[in-house]
Protein backbone atom coordinates (compact mmCIF):
# COMPACT_ATOMS: atom_id res chain seq x y z
CA UNK A 1 0.00 0.00 0.00
CA UNK A 2 1.11 3.40 -0.46
CA UNK A 3 0.73 6.72 1.08
CA UNK A 4 1.39 10.21 -0.18
CA UNK A 5 2.55 13.01 2.09
CA UNK A 6 -0.60 15.02 3.53
CA UNK A 7 -3.17 12.49 3.26
CA UNK A 8 -2.79 10.47 6.55
CA UNK A 9 -5.40 11.38 9.19
CA UNK A 10 -8.54 12.78 8.91
CA UNK A 11 -9.81 15.16 7.16
CA UNK A 12 -10.37 18.89 8.51
CA UNK A 13 -13.64 19.52 9.78
CA UNK A 14 -16.02 21.03 6.70
CA UNK A 15 -15.95 24.87 6.34
CA UNK A 16 -12.91 24.85 8.77
CA UNK A 17 -10.45 27.02 6.42
CA UNK A 18 -13.30 29.30 5.13
CA UNK A 19 -13.46 29.92 9.20
CA UNK A 20 -9.80 30.48 9.89
CA UNK A 21 -9.90 32.92 6.66
CA UNK A 22 -12.81 34.86 8.60
CA UNK A 23 -10.89 35.52 11.49
CA UNK A 24 -7.48 36.36 10.14
CA UNK A 25 -9.34 39.24 8.05
CA UNK A 26 -10.17 42.60 9.30
CA UNK A 27 -13.33 43.97 7.83
CA UNK A 28 -12.39 47.39 7.32
CA UNK A 29 -16.30 48.58 5.90
CA UNK A 30 -19.34 47.20 5.97
CA UNK A 31 -22.25 47.43 3.25
CA UNK A 32 -24.08 50.79 4.90
CA UNK A 33 -20.58 52.49 4.61
CA UNK A 34 -20.65 52.10 0.99
CA UNK A 35 -22.49 54.32 -1.51
CA UNK A 36 -23.74 53.42 -5.06
CA UNK A 37 -23.80 56.17 -8.03
CA UNK A 38 -24.98 55.86 -11.25
CA UNK A 39 -22.68 58.50 -13.68
CA UNK A 40 -23.76 61.53 -14.47
CA UNK A 41 -24.59 61.80 -18.58
CA UNK A 42 -21.15 62.44 -20.16
CA UNK A 43 -19.02 61.16 -17.76
CA UNK A 44 -16.50 58.23 -19.21
CA UNK A 45 -15.01 55.65 -17.44
CA UNK A 46 -11.25 57.78 -17.98
CA UNK A 47 -13.21 61.05 -16.07
CA UNK A 48 -16.08 59.11 -13.61
CA UNK A 49 -18.58 61.63 -12.55
CA UNK A 50 -20.97 60.89 -10.01
CA UNK A 51 -24.45 61.09 -10.92
CA UNK A 52 -27.82 59.90 -9.11
CA UNK A 53 -27.48 58.05 -5.44
CA UNK A 54 -29.10 54.86 -5.56
CA UNK A 55 -30.36 53.21 -2.11
CA UNK A 56 -28.35 49.83 -2.03
CA UNK A 57 -26.35 47.80 -4.47
CA UNK A 58 -29.29 45.97 -6.24
CA UNK A 59 -31.07 49.24 -7.17
CA UNK A 60 -27.72 50.83 -8.59
CA UNK A 61 -27.51 46.78 -10.31
CA UNK A 62 -30.78 47.37 -12.09
CA UNK A 63 -30.27 50.49 -12.95
CA UNK A 64 -27.60 50.09 -14.66
CA UNK A 65 -28.78 47.43 -16.44
CA UNK A 66 -31.63 49.12 -17.71
CA UNK A 67 -29.21 52.03 -18.87
CA UNK A 68 -26.83 49.47 -20.14
CA UNK A 69 -24.02 51.37 -18.25
CA UNK A 70 -21.97 51.10 -15.37
CA UNK A 71 -22.00 51.91 -11.65
CA UNK A 72 -19.71 52.81 -8.97
CA UNK A 73 -19.72 52.11 -5.44
CA UNK A 74 -18.04 54.55 -3.43
CA UNK A 75 -16.31 53.99 0.58
CA UNK A 76 -15.42 57.42 1.93
CA UNK A 77 -11.71 57.07 4.10
CA UNK A 78 -9.71 59.20 6.48
CA UNK A 79 -6.33 58.72 7.53
CA UNK A 80 -5.72 58.40 11.23
CA UNK A 81 -2.60 57.84 13.12
CA UNK A 82 -2.43 54.63 15.71
CA UNK A 83 0.14 53.45 17.66
CA UNK A 84 1.37 49.58 17.06
CA UNK A 85 2.92 47.69 19.68
CA UNK A 86 5.74 48.85 19.20
CA UNK A 87 5.22 52.12 20.69
CA UNK A 88 5.36 54.01 16.86
CA UNK A 89 2.46 55.70 15.08
CA UNK A 90 1.94 54.38 11.89
CA UNK A 91 -0.96 55.96 9.16
CA UNK A 92 -4.35 53.87 8.83
CA UNK A 93 -7.45 54.41 6.94
CA UNK A 94 -10.59 54.19 8.65
CA UNK A 95 -14.25 54.63 7.34
CA UNK A 96 -16.17 57.20 7.65
CA UNK A 97 -19.65 56.46 8.09
CA UNK A 98 -22.34 58.09 6.63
Amino acid sequence: METRPGTGGPPPPAGAGAVAAQTRRRRLSTDDDVRYFLPKPGSTPDKPELGRETANEGEALVEALKSSQPFYALTVWKAATEVNGGGHPVIVKQVLKR
